[in-house]
């Protein structure tokens, strides 16, 4: 059962940046879906948690919630959904797989911990998987809005990235608190952001292009997205350990290139292959000690 809902959480994960590209295609004001696809998701989640007397409504006016809203859900997701009006599914994936890279340099430059030589070897592979995959195509298309969205979504993952950090600090103080709970909560709070973000930036075009698209586009994010990819990402956590749900983006990020091109029919060219190979090696270098470490703990538990 495990290995399914992994398999299931990872094709999921996959085909999320997909679905949010034919969505603002079909004429969703970006930070307006993003908003109401986090809000309505997470409220719906609040609800049944608290309907299972897991949660209380006291959880919301928190401000680690806040802070890890702003983060988690505002910061990543404004820019994700911002970039994919003009950069491929595909390539948003790929670049959305540099989070843990970005975890890595928030805790050695800002935070100053101590790192292994294999991680900051994935990094600087990883940086170079970057390079590889949006350099090429300045000088091929010289589009430099396409260069934009690429550089935008990478400071969402510096979000991610520092919302990720702080999460920790907010389940040892809420240890008390379902971790669906607390993610339900952060998705309302950066939802209602984006919603706000969407009424000052998107004035103009705040009433929603509602077509079979774009309908089935938000449907499908708020359900199987936020609800149900979440659900599965902290049912695994449960039965396995923190790391091992995590190595989705080794595996999501070439099931959305690949569905990008064969769904949507979005060019996929040698730079695209080489780079996301490489950004997906760094990553899976960048976390190796993570993970070898978590699964030698299993081993020593199970003898013991």
């Amino acid at each position: 059962m495990v290995i399914v809902n992994y398999l299931l959480m990872c094709l999921i994960f996959g085909t999320t940046f997909l679905a949010i590209k034919i969505g603002v295609d079909s004429g969703l004001p970006p930070f307006l879906s993003a908003g109401m696809r986090f809000f309505i998701a997470g409220l719906l989640l609040f609800v049944f948690m608290a309907w299972r007397k897991k949660t209380s409504v006291g959880l919301l006016f928190q401000k680690e919630m806040f802070l890890t809203g702003l983060c988690l859900t505002f910061g990543t997701f404004a820019t994700l959904y911002w970039a994919e009006q003009y950069v491929t599914s595909g390539v948003a994936a790929v670049l959305s797989a540099t989070g843990p890279m970005m975890i890595l340099v928030i805790q050695y430059l800002i935070l100053k911990q101590k790192g292994n030589r294999v991680a900051i070897i994935g990094c600087l592979i990883g940086v170079i998987g970057i390079l590889v995959l949006i350099f090429p195509s300045i000088s091929i298309n010289m589009s430099s809005v396409w260069v934009a969205g690429c550089l935008v979504i990478i400071i969402g993952e510096v979000f991610y990235a520092s919302g990720a950090i702080y999460s920790k600090h907010v389940a040892n103080k809420f240890q008390n608190a379902h971790p669906i709970a607390l993610n339900a909560a952060q998705m309302m709070m950066g939802g209602g952001m984006l919603i706000v973000l969407s009424f000052v930036m998107e004035r103009g075009q705040f009433a929603l292009n509602l077509n079979f698209m774009s309908l089935g586009s938000l449907m499908y994010l708020i359900v199987f997205g936020s609800m149900i990819g979440h659900s599965l990402f902290y049912w695994l956590i449960a039965r396995t350990n923190p790391v091992f749900p995590s190595t989705w983006l080794f595996i999501s990020p070439i099931i959305a290139v690949l569905l990008g091109h064969i769904v949507y029919h979005e060019a996929i060219s040698w730079y695209t292959g080489i780079g996301t190979l490489t950004i997906i090696t760094g990553t899976v270098l960048a976390n190796f000690h993570s993970i070898k470490c978590m699964y030698k703990k299993k081993e020593e538990v199970a003898e013991i």
